[in-house]
C-alpha cells in the first residue's frame, strides 16, 4: 500500500465538503454516483459539528483505503479525487467493480452501522483526499442528529437498489451487454456524441464488466473497427449508437 498523508486543517475540510456538496455530483459521469448524498440535507450546525471530527488523509493513485473482511472503523468522505470499489474472489484472481465514485460521494458507511466486516476493497485510480471520520463519533453524532439517520436510510436503499440491479446484469445480461452498459453509464453527452473523459483501461473495463480483459478487448477493438467509437488521446467518444447486441 502505498503512503498516505494527514492534514490536520480541519477548517479546510468544512470549506472542501460545503463546496462539493453545494455542487451536488453535477460534473460525475456515473449515475450510482450522482445519487442524492445524505449529507447534503444536513444543517450547517450538524455539518459542522461532524467535520469538527474529520481528519483529511491524502492518498497517492493505487493505495488500497480499505481492504474486504477487514474491521470498519471510520467514514470516508471524497473530498477531490477518485476511488473503486471493488470485490473479489478468495484468491484474489477475480475482481469485479461495484462503483466508481468522485469527489462530493462517501464510502464505508454501511459497515459502521454494523459489526460485519468490511464487505469491498476500495482503491484510488488517481490522487485523492478523503474527509476521515471515525466509528465512533459518526455513532455519536447519529444519535445527536436523528432526522440525518432517516436521510441515511434513504441513501443506503439507493445504494442497495444500485447494487442489486448489479447483481441482475451479471446474471441475466451476456458480457457485450454489459460492456455496452458500462460505456453508456461512463458517457457524457455532448450534442450527438457521447464522450468519455479520461477513457479507462481495457482493465478498468473488464473490472467494471465482470469479465476477462480479453473478451472486453475485443468487443472494444470491434466497436473500434466498426466506427461506433474512436478513441483520442484520453478521451473515448462514442460517436452513434451502440448496438443492442453483437
Amino acid at each position: 500500500m502505498n503512503n498516505v498523508s494527514l492534514m490536520e486543517n480541519r477548517a479546510t475540510v468544512k470549506e472542501r465538503l460545503r463546496l462539493f456538496l453545494a455542487n451536488e455530483f453535477e460534473a460525475l459521469a456515473s449515475p450510482p454516483a450522482k445519487n442524492t448524498s445524505f449529507l447534503s440535507s444536513v444543517s450547517d450546525e450538524a455539518l459542522t459539528t461532524l467535520m469538527e471530527k474529520a481528519k483529511t488523509i491524502k492518498y497517492p493513485k493505487q493505495a488500497v483505503i480499505i481492504s474486504e473482511g477487514s474491521v470498519a472503523n471510520a467514514l470516508f468522505i471524497i473530498l477531490s479525487g477518485k476511488v473503486r470499489v471493488f470485490t473479489s474472489d478468495d484468491d484474489k484472481s477475480k475482481e469485479v467493480t461495484l462503483l466508481v465514485q468522485e469527489a462530493g460521494s462517501y464510502f464505508g458507511e454501511i459497515a459502521l452501522l454494523t459489526d460485519e466486516p468490511r464487505s469491498a476493497s476500495v482503491v484510488t485510480l488517481e490522487k485523492t483526499v478523503c474527509a476521515v471520520i471515525s466509528k465512533s463519533d459518526f455513532q455519536v453524532w447519529l444519535i445527536m442528529h436523528p432526522d440525518v439517520a432517516i436521510s441515511l436510510l434513504g441513501a443506503l436503499s439507493e445504494k442497495i437498489r444500485h447494487l442489486t440491479d448489479k447483481v441482475r446484469q451479471m446474471a441475466l445480461s451476456n458480457v457485450y451487454e454489459r460492456t455496452v452498459k458500462v460505456l453508456q453509464e461512463l458517457a457524457v453527452a455532448e450534442g450527438n456524441i457521447g464522450v468519455i473523459q479520461n477513457k479507462p483501461t481495457q482493465q478498468d473495463l473488464a473490472f467494471m464488466v465482470g469479465a476477462s480483459r480479453e473478451m472486453v478487448g475485443k468487443i472494444m477493438h470491434d466497436l473500434i473497427k466498426g466506427g461506433y467509437i474512436v478513441i483520442e488521446d484520453k478521451k473515448l467518444i462514442i460517436n452513434k449508437k451502440l448496438p443492442s447486441s453483437w
